[in-house]
């Protein structure tokens, strides 16, 4: 009961086509209430010798009849499309709004999460409100409504025989709350494990290159087989309980006719009933029991709308960990200082990333982050946009603790160049356009310049109208790269962070690329992580972070001049084979 309140929160929107819809759906049942009434009364007429009179009168009844026949085709459009109508447009702003929650979520969120599941509750669970609102809640009100309209007429037919026509609605009712425990698990469990296989799906289908390169096409195929077998046993568990449940509720019900005919019998004996109560009465035991055998077809669709519903409302629930303050103001006329002040941060609470951190990084200058793998530089950049909060400590730019700040104006701030390059499925100048909504092709290509991959795009078919591809996939290592450092550079942003900028480039684009830098260094912040030493040999400062604590600060000859981790890393590069340091 509380996720169906929690989910009319949603659907009050379309109130005005609910209300519609579900008025259109009394009126189609009191008109079904009615037509047996009118048969009945022409059966009577029938069966008493049809006279003159009689003649009149089932005209009359047959005018009447085909009015409400007549009425039941408008009320039952009204009934089902405004109430599709009004699913639809909740299963699409459903969508968007899962979809719009999942994009301010912080990024520990998605770390135990598979993107396939996530694009299943998106796309498939928010499905089911359609379901739920298009086809139970009108079908549960006609029912409702029938049941008690019918149950009232019989007892004015014949009260006798209406209470023996309501003996088996209580076991009804008890398999039907057995059914609702013991099948809704199964369905949840279906749930989960369709969005496991989108999920398997979605990584086979990135990976496809891998499968193909390491000939693992039979072990994945044995592995989707696993994941989709697994959906549908869970899917049969579910039908296996629907199976037993539904020709119960059919039995039982059928029980209540047996001895509905049973004891009209013998009343027609001892009492005398006429034919047109029994014909009454026959044609609304009909209607009476119609809703309650649906009931079997309603408790399963609901169990399953809900299974998939609560999957979307977790999303929709789930607490945004990372947010404005609530007197948070926008970051104005940046100019690029940074500063971590004694800043800690640990994913997990046992294993800390970083362990006071504190540096100065003034406007325009460009800071250097060096050392191993897994040391926590690229978290310290992470950090700096709020992807993550630190733990202790504070971050400040131009002075400003960027949690006073909002998330918009100091993201706004920040040009990233990732290690691992992200390109849309579009054009190239879609793609170095992405981060200025506005730029015309001469600023496009002006930044593609910069990066040095205006002339490999001009030597490309289409030009700066060539399809990128799936993540860049028609693209180089290198050329993807360079893209990602025009999009940076077109952005104008105050601070750039460059992950690895140059790590898929080769050496003398890595000059070309250098020289870009170069270009823009003085005149915008720069956060330069670097494996190669030869890319920021010229910084005006370098952190030298090991385990999660800097060992080492300051330019590069004070820091071979120190003879220390960094010279060390140094010493190595310049003496490894296409070393350049």
């Amino acid at each position: 009961m509380k996720l169906l309140l929690r989910l009319s929160r949603e659907a009050i929107r379309y109130k005005n086509l609910y209300i519609i819809a579900i008025l259109s759906t009394l009126l189609l049942t009191v008109v079904n209430l009615a037509a047996p009434r009118v048969l009945s009364r022409m059966t009577g007429i029938v069966s008493s010798g049809v006279g003159k009179e009689g003649l009149s009168q089932i005209g009359v009844l047959t005018a009447i009849l085909i009015g409400l026949y007549l009425l039941r085709i408008l009320f039952r459009f009204l009934s089902n499309y405004l109430a599709h109508k009004a699913a639809w447009y909740l299963v699409g702003d459903l969508r968007t709004k899962t979809y719009d929650k999942l994009e301010h979520m912080h990024l520990g969120y998605f770390h135990d999460k598979q993107t396939g599941d996530l694009m299943s509750r998106v796309v498939n669970d928010t499905r089911d409100f359609e379901l739920l609102y298009a086809h139970m809640i009108p079908e549960t009100i006609t029912n409702l409504v029938t049941f008690a309209g019918a149950l009232a007429i019989l007892l004015t037919i014949n009260w006798k025989l209406a209470l023996i026509t309501c003996a088996p609605i209580p076991l009804i009712m008890i398999s039907g709350v057995i059914f609702s425990k013991k099948v809704r698990p199964f369905f949840r469990i279906s749930q989960k494990k369709m969005g496991e296989l989108n999920g398997k799906l979605q990584d086979n289908l990135s990976g496809i290159h891998e499968i193909q390169s390491f000939g693992r096409e039979a072990y994945e195929t044995g592995r989707v087989d696993e994941k989709n077998f697994e959906h549908v046993r869970a899917m049969l568990k579910a039908l296996k309980i629907s199976a037993v449940f539904h020709p119960a509720v059919e039995f039982i019900s059928s029980l209540g006719t047996i001895l509905v005919v049973a004891f009209g019998g013998l009343l027609a004996y001892r009492e005398g009933l006429s034919v047109e109560v029994i014909v009454a009465f026959l044609l609304y035991l009909s209607l009476f029991y119609q809703p309650v055998t649906g009931l079997a077809n309603l408790l399963e669709n609901m169990q399953q709308s809900l299974a998939g519903a609560e999957r979307v409302i977790a999303i929709l629930d789930a607490p945004i960990a990372i947010q404005d303050h609530p007197d948070a103001e926008p970051l104005r006329d940046v100019k690029g200082d940074i500063a971590f002040d004694h800043v800690s941060f640990a994913y997990q609470e046992e294993s800390p990333v970083l362990k006071d951190i504190t540096f100065h990084c003034g406007p325009g200058k460009m800071l250097a982050l060096v050392g191993p793998t897994g040391v926590g530089k690229t978290t310290m950049t992470q950090l700096i946009s709020r992807f993550y909060e630190p733990d202790s400590g504070r971050i400040l730019v131009d002075g400003k603790d960027i949690q006073d700040v909002t998330i918009e104006s100091l993201r706004q701030t920040i040009s990233p160049v990732l290690q691992d390059t992200f390109l849309f499925n579009g054009t190239i100048a879609e793609n170095i356009g992405y981060a200025a909504a506005h730029a015309s092709m001469e600023e496009i290509q002006e930044a593609a310049k910069a990066a040095n991959i205006h002339d490999d795009i001009m030597a490309m078919p289409d030009g700066y109208e060539t399809q990128v591809g799936e993540r860049g996939l028609r693209l180089s290592g290198g050329q993807k790269q360079r893209v990602a450092i025009a999009r940076a550079i077109l952005r104008h942003s105050p601070i750039i962070i460059l992950d690895e900028a140059t790590a898929s480039v080769d050496v003398e684009t890595e000059r070309q690329i250098q020289t870009a830098i170069a270009g823009i260094a003085g005149s915008r912040t720069i956060i330069a992580i670097a494996h190669r030493l030869s890319t920021i040999r010229n910084a005006d400062q370098i952190l030298v972070i090991e385990n999660g604590v800097v060992t080492e600060s300051g330019t590069h000859e004070q820091l071979l001049a120190k003879g220390g981790s960094y010279a060390r890393m140094h010493r190595i590069q310049s003496t490894s084979i296409g070393g350049v340091a």
